[in-house]
């Protein structure tokens, strides 16, 4: 039997089939930060009493890097809200949304530089502004 979230055992399966870490997108930005030669943590917590963890993160530098799945967290240009169990899925994404706002707010109040980005963008793009902006942040702290 399925659970309540999911409309179908089917849909269970497919919802159940999704990863919180290591997606395709966060896989290739890695490959090609890593090939940059940065270094960093995965899916690591930035603070300790924060429960929270980002995808890619650079302690020394305090960068902190997301990369934010278009379904799970309600991306503008490819986001559609179910058509069963949409109250459920609005109340869901919404929450997501609130979280992330949350986490933003709270790691920029204690000195984190947070960058946020899609799945659907261009891994290439993305890893070149990770590396843009953590060489900066590297040159500020150490200037």
């Amino acid at each position: 039997m399925y659970q309540s979230w999911a409309s179908s055992s089917a849909a269970r399966k497919t919802m159940q089939g999704n990863h919180g870490r290591d997606t395709k997108a966060e896989i290739a930005v890695r490959q090609l930060v890593h090939a940059q030669g940065l270094r960093y943590r995965v899916n690591a917590q930035p603070e300790a009493d924060l429960r929270r963890t980002a995808d890619l993160l650079f302690t020394r530098v305090r960068v902190a890097v997301f990369i934010d799945g278009c379904y799970w967290h309600g991306c503008p240009e490819h986001f559609t809200m179910p058509t069963t169990n949409s109250d459920y899925w609005s109340t869901k994404i919404g929450r997501n949304q609130a979280r992330d706002r949350e986490t933003t707010s709270r790691l920029e109040d204690r000195g984190w530089l947070v960058l946020r980005f899609w799945e659907h963008e261009t891994p290439a793009a993305v890893a070149e502004e990770i590396g843009r902006l953590v060489r900066a942040r590297r040159a500020a702290v150490s200037g």
